[in-house]
């Protein structure tokens, strides 16, 4: 994907039940939002059938989660979805979270999943076709279930 191409972005409402005590959404449920954010990435890039039949599936095999700022109930969060390595079973994407029409990011996600056999679950390599698709990314496309734009 080019530099100056926009990514895949996913825009969600944060809802009441996924904050903690301090009123900002508990940090676990980044994860959550990434698992969503990633599957609309996969059926933007044509791949969701796919996925939902069994035809392919992967699973996380690594995560790390940096949060900068605090989100809260009612905000709407715009995660921008990019795939940053392809290797020959695994592939890692980044999720950026912003308050939606804000720049400043305020939790930035970094995922290594790895393409399974959806029965034996064994990793096998990433076929040609979903290595391009990854490289597109879905570039430019999104997905609002916050009703945002």
């Amino acid at each position: 994907m080019a530099p100056d191409t926009p990514p895949f972005r996913y825009y969600l409402r944060v809802r009441y039940h996924e904050c903690d005590a301090q009123k900002v959404v508990f940090n676990a449920r980044y994860g959550e939002y990434v698992d969503l954010a990633v599957a609309e990435f996969f059926r933007a890039m044509r791949y969701g059938e796919t996925l939902a039949n069994g035809e392919l599936d992967y699973q996380l095999v690594k995560q790390t989660t940096v949060w900068k700022a605090p989100a809260r109930y009612d905000q709407v969060l715009e995660i921008s979805v990019r795939t940053v390595h392809i290797g020959t079973t695994s592939f890692t994407i980044a999720a950026d979270f912003r308050l939606a029409g804000a720049a400043d990011v305020v939790c930035a996600v970094e995922t290594v999943y790895v393409l399974v056999d959806a029965v034996a679950l064994r990793k096998r390599p990433l076929p040609d076709a979903l290595r391009r698709a990854l490289e597109s990314g879905a570039a430019g496309v999104a997905t609002d279930h916050a009703g945002y734009l």
